[in-house]
């Protein structure tokens, strides 16, 4: 048995706050009868439910790896009628959505999914999932402003937790680099941003790991469905991440 606004938003009705919305407004039935009470339980796979009108049909759940191109939007929609992630989902007819976002400038590896619980195991800020870049900056910081990175660097939103870096590649006349940086948080263009405070400009940012599961030689704009070993993996790492969080106290 399970919640009913959970089952909604599961089918690809709408987000679980809007599910419950829905509900209370006694828009939906099971085998006949208005429900309108949120903490309503049932199952997905012998009830009949029925949102104005209209019986649901469970969505099967996928999980997707995708190689978003730089100047595409990490959402469902844009308002400004930029290309998103979804004008690359062709063949896909479940309702997916991005796990996390890459701005706008960024390309690399993203997750897509419809599986609500998966997502926010990987999103929330208590699990500490490790994602991984590839930087290329103007110029090459040396290896104190590095150190500072991998210390943790006052941003005008806090501290950022400590971060794995190395050099991929750099120019020997000083131009230019490549470092390969490892995060465990989530923040707004934080990679960018960590950048910009040791003087470093990125001139070019492709992530290429998120969790267990790595971008490797999948074509830009292309997505392939991740495995079951990627998917367990990712959820063995997320539930390690957040013991170690608890043990250090976060």
């Amino acid at each position: 048995m399970e919640r009913l606004q959970k089952v909604l938003a599961a089918a690809g009705i709408a987000s679980r706050r809007k599910c419950e919305e829905i509900i209370t407004q006694g828009r939906v039935t099971v085998n006949g009868k208005p429900v309108t009470e949120l903490g309503a339980k049932v199952d997905p796979t012998s009830d009949e439910i029925v949102v104005d009108g209209k019986k649901i049909a469970l969505q099967q759940k996928i999980y997707l790896a995708f190689h978003k191109p730089k100047g595409v939007i990490s959402s469902a929609k844009d308002p400004e009628g930029r290309q998103t992630v979804m004008d690359y989902m062709h063949g896909i007819k479940e309702r997916v959505y991005p796990v996390g976002r890459l701005d706008y400038e960024t390309e690399g590896l993203i997750l897509l999914t419809n599986d609500g619980e998966f997502a926010n195991l990987l999103m929330h800020p208590k699990f500490h999932v490790p994602k991984t870049y590839m930087v290329h900056t103007k110029g090459v910081p040396h290896g104190a402003l590095l150190d500072k990175l991998r210390t943790g660097i006052e941003l005008e939103d806090g501290m950022t937790a400590p971060a794995e870096v190395e050099y991929a590649d750099a120019d020997p006349d000083g131009k230019e680099a490549i470092v390969q940086i490892t995060i465990t948080e989530g923040r707004n263009r934080q990679v960018r941003r960590m950048f910009e405070a040791i003087r470093t400009p990125v001139v070019r940012l492709k992530r290429i790991r998120f969790g267990s599961v790595f971008l490797g030689g999948l074509q830009r704009g292309k997505y392939r469905h991740l495995t079951k070993a990627e998917l367990a993996e990712l959820r063995e790492l997320a539930e390690q991440q957040s013991t170690h969080n608890v043990q250090k106290g976060d």
